[in-house]
């Protein structure tokens, strides 16, 4: 259904295309840009990207019936030696695309880098605390709880909380094994 490949240059502007809001950005993003989102921070973004030894390898998301660019999601913060790693700015940005079920296996293949690829030991994740859907994604995905992040994050005059969340390979290895390969994807839906 889909393929994860690398993130390039001439992705840019599909990406900008779908981040139309300084909350937008903040929720897809953190504080890693600043809105507008611009062709110059992604590809400072992408400079040491995609790279043996890189801390940070940017996918994009194609439909594989479609051919089309329906996302972006990225393994950052690459640490071999702690074997550690976040997953971070995952995106459907087709419209098209979204409650179709491709989130679970956009999270599948990144992990399955992580693991196996790479062969670490525990990827973490940071998902706002208003954010549902993706909160029980990433819980049915084998993600636990490591705590809630009080108002971190500033948007206007307002604070957002998010959950601080990690899966360790075993537990992800485990996840596979109980779910079978079939079954990984699904994930109850509002």
């Amino acid at each position: 259904m889909i393929e994860l490949e690398y993130f390039t240059e001439e992705d840019i502007p599909q990406l900008i295309s779908w981040i139309d809001s300084p909350e937008f950005l903040l929720q897809w993003s953190g504080s890693g840009f600043s809105f507008p989102l611009t062709d110059q921070q992604l590809i400072k973004y992408l400079k040491e990207a995609n790279k043996k030894g890189s801390e940070v390898h940017a996918y994009k998301v194609i439909h594989l019936e479609s051919s089309r660019v329906i996302g972006h999601i990225s393994l950052g913060s690459i640490n071999l030696h702690n074997r550690t790693a976040r997953m971070c700015r995952v995106l459907i940005g087709d419209c098209e695309m979204k409650g179709k079920g491709l989130a679970p296996l956009m999270v599948k293949k990144l992990l399955n880098i992580a693991f196996v690829q790479f062969g670490l030991h525990k990827v973490s994740l940071a998902v706002y605390d208003f954010n549902t859907p993706a909160l029980k994604l990433y819980q049915k995905m084998g993600f636990q709880s490591e705590g809630l992040i009080r108002e971190a994050s500033r948007i206007g005059e307002n604070y957002w909380s998010y959950y601080e969340m990690s899966i360790l390979d075993r537990e992800w290895h485990s996840v596979i094994n109980s779910n079978g390969r079939e079954n990984i994807g699904k994930v109850d839906r509002d």
